[in-house]
């Protein structure tokens, strides 16, 4: 009878094993629109085939994303992460196959009938430690587990890359946003302290009232602490910089410092104006009306696809623990009454042992787990759901900044150009005694704020370009199979 019970038992396993445990995964759709923008047509190559060498063509900053991607230490972490997971795979995946050891064992003791002479047995050979005959597919859930752990740990490893790339650019782009605010402050100040002087003279002759010198005096000193503040933006966004490629920043990386538009004002009081063509390098372009599908090649978000069919093969694992578990042991070797003539006249000797248990009372634990199993499911659903769309949200957010920076720079542009032209007049009215030197110093105040915040919205402008390029994917591959 107990034959015939255990013949059942490993006839069910074996029907049981072919048949997979683990539940059917059905991924939700995209809970977002089908593209961005009013059409869907694509004219220029898909964002997922643009690589951050096309992307980024400056000599320069390419320079610098290699040095990252080379020395920055949060990305050798991911890659480290990625070695161990890839480890404790191989060691997941070893339990799906026998385990041999070699042995030697030796025992030296009295026998247990008189006259209790002293004994020793010695046995080597290979031993097959607990293996468990996995008829149930427990441990082939927990591999397929680790299998999908391993890539969701490479997806990771890629969104940290692209996230380096990005602030990469963005502190390069910085820097030469703290170029151009230096070179401007420069020449304000230049313009102010010789403007000063002459004003200076004025005051000296009684030509000039105590009022308007002052405020002249105080626009140097405005000056003065504008370069000091871009001095140390510099000097910080370096340091930004340095950390990110995970070396000193070589001097040849460097942006080079600008030089003035040769369109300038004819007057001591007047600044160049800002030929905004000239403010830094040009990134490429991205098409606007793509599909929502191409979200679904984000790293991220093939991090938390893996997430879930980890999650989904652990119910497989958590079913299959509720039958019972087949384990065999054995050995095979030499036995002799002497360790020096073990392998010399040792009888062979082996052994077979196996064992099985099953589960009968357990206060509704197996129950519990794979119910828990499958909350865990549902779960890694539900985020995978909000990962798409905040990725979704992320490019549409980073599309429309693209878009309203753009404009905004223009008339910036326009601003700028116009407090040009005011400067120029209140020199001229000035000069000619219609209008006072504090309607000059306005004029010049307000012509150095709007060239500051022309740089400001180019700098938003481009690393609105930036974010473009991070949140559909920067082009990376989905990772291989392990």
């Amino acid at each position: 009878m107990n034959r015939v019970r255990l013949s059942l038992v490993l006839s069910s396993g074996l029907l049981l094993g072919g048949c997979s445990v683990i539940p059917v995964l059905h991924k939700p759709a995209p809970p977002v629109a089908e593209q961005w923008g009013a059409s869907g047509v694509v004219t220029s190559p898909a964002a997922e085939l643009l690589r951050w060498q096309q992307y980024f063509p400056d000599e320069r900053l390419q320079g610098l994303i290699r040095a990252s991607l080379a020395h920055n230490r949060d990305l050798r972490v991911a890659i480290l992460n990625i070695e161990q997971a890839r480890a404790q795979l191989t060691v997941q995946r070893a339990d799906l196959f026998p385990t041999l050891n070699a042995s030697v064992n030796a025992t030296r003791q009295p026998s247990s009938s008189a006259p209790y002479q002293v004994g020793t047995v010695a046995s080597g050979g290979l031993a097959l430690a607990s293996f468990e005959l996995d008829l149930f597919g427990r441990v082939r859930a927990l591999s397929e587990a680790a299998s999908a752990q391993l890539l969701g740990t490479q997806a990771s490893s890629q969104t940290t890359q692209i996230s380096l790339v990005a602030s990469v650019a963005s502190a390069y782009y910085s820097l030469w946003a703290d170029r151009w605010q230096q070179a401007l402050v420069d020449q304000t100040l230049a313009t102010r302290e010789a403007s000063l002087k002459l004003l200076k003279l004025k005051y000296d002759a009684g030509v000039l009232n105590e009022l308007e010198w002052r405020s002249a005096q105080s626009q140097v000193e405005a000056a003065r602490i504008s370069r000091a503040q871009v001095q140390r933006q510099w000097q910080q966004d370096l340091n930004a910089l340095s950390l990110l490629i995970g070396q000193p920043v070589a001097a040849s990386m460097l942006p080079p410092v600008p030089s003035w538009s040769t369109r300038a004002v004819d007057d001591v009081d007047a600044l160049p104006r800002l030929d905004r063509a000239a403010l830094w390098p040009v990134l490429s372009e991205v098409p606007v009306g793509l599909p929502s599908e191409v979200l679904l090649k984000r790293p991220d978000i093939i991090a938390a696809e893996q997430a879930l069919v980890a999650a989904n093969a652990n119910i497989g694992a958590a079913r299959a623990a509720r039958f019972p578990r087949i384990s065999l042991t054995g050995s095979a070797g030499v036995v002799s009454d002497s360790l020096s003539g073990l392998f010399s006249d040792g009888r062979s000797a082996w052994s077979v042992g196996g064992g099985l248990v099953a589960p009968l009372l357990d206060a509704g634990r197996s129950s519990a787990n794979v119910t828990a199993s499958e909350v865990r499911r549902d779960v890694a659903v539900a985020q995978y759901e909000k990962a798409i769309q905040v990725a979704f949200r992320e490019v549409s957010d980073a599309l429309v900044a693209r878009s309203t920076w753009g404009d905004q720079v223009q008339a910036q542009q326009a601003q700028a150009d116009a407090e040009a032209d005011r400067l120029k007049l209140s020199a001229l009215r000035y000069r000619t005694g219609v209008a006072s030197q504090l309607d000059l110093l306005d004029a010049q105040r307000n012509l150095f704020a709007a060239q500051q915040a022309l740089i400001n919205a180019e700098l938003a402008r481009q690393q609105s370009h930036i974010a473009v390029f991070k949140a559909l994917g920067g082009g990376v591959e989905a990772p291989a199979a392990p």
